[in-house]
């Protein structure tokens, strides 16, 4: 593809296998993006590179384990060797949990945190060397807007989203003077696999649920992956190099009032 918001970048994503990260690779592979689809699901992942790649895109498939060192270290010294350079890095990655103090396990509460916190650590730890050696690159990290309000039983998944917000504003300190800039996207509920698979298996009658949340949201709708990959394309192209540590909300109003 010529022309583009992204030409020439070599952007890494993270869980692009579904949802945002494959709503995400899309249009950065149509902006002219060269696409790193990583995530552990690998059919997911080729299934998005397939359609990527029919639509004329540039993009490989990657298996990789954010909470796994080694696997991430190799990632991105693979991309590094391959494309010569990083350009994105989109840490997408993550898993929910559910459940107030009580209800949430220690063995869940650890998961979640390993996958959402320790994942965005270890894999813009493998990344970011690349990056100060070409003095210029953007980081993505996924947190939420529950990052700032309240929501019932969400212990876990709050108290990941919040560190990695917290994270977010501590390695755009560290990393401005490398021209690296870090910024946290902060989404509401959006409809993908996960949110469809939670309502099934959280509630007799899903509809019930997806009424239920949709009360939340000032828009009364809940968002979609494309309404939230244009915030992630706006983070990772050179128009938004004025924005550093900032938290990009993309809620539909919940954390406005009813």
């Amino acid at each position: 593809m010529s022309g583009g918001r992204l030409q020439g970048k070599v952007c890494i994503i993270t869980g692009a296998g579904s949802g945002i990260g494959q709503a995400t690779a899309r249009l950065f592979a149509a902006e002219g993006a060269r696409v790193i689809v990583a995530d552990v699901d690998d059919k997911g992942a080729r299934s998005t590179v397939a359609g990527i790649k029919k639509s004329g895109g540039d993009a490989v498939a990657e298996h990789a384990d954010v909470t796994d060192e080694e696997e991430t270290k190799s990632l991105a010294a693979k991309v590094a060797r391959r494309f010569h350079r990083i350009d994105v890095l989109f840490n997408n990655a993550g898993i929910s949990g559910v459940g107030d103090v009580v209800e949430t396990e220690p063995d869940m509460f650890d998961r979640v945190m390993r996958v959402n916190v320790r994942g965005v650590y270890l894999m813009s730890r493998a990344v970011v060397p690349y990056m100060i050696k070409q003095r210029s690159g953007s980081i993505i990290n996924m947190s939420s807007c529950i990052a700032e309000i309240g929501l019932a039983r969400r212990v876990s998944y709050a108290a990941s989203k919040g560190a990695v917000l917290s994270m977010t504003r501590s390695m755009q300190v560290d990393l401005a003077q490398h021209g690296i800039r870090v910024n946290a996207l902060l989404p509401g509920t959006i409809l993908t696999p996960f949110v469809e698979r939670y309502l099934k298996e959280s509630y007799k009658d899903p509809e019930e649920g997806y009424a239920s949340i949709r009360k939340r949201q000032l828009s009364s709708e809940l968002g979609r992956p494309e309404d939230i990959a244009p915030a992630a394309l706006y983070l990772a192209s050179d128009e938004s190099r004025f924005v550093m540590a900032s938290g990009l909300v993309i809620d539909g109003g919940v954390s406005g009032a009813k």
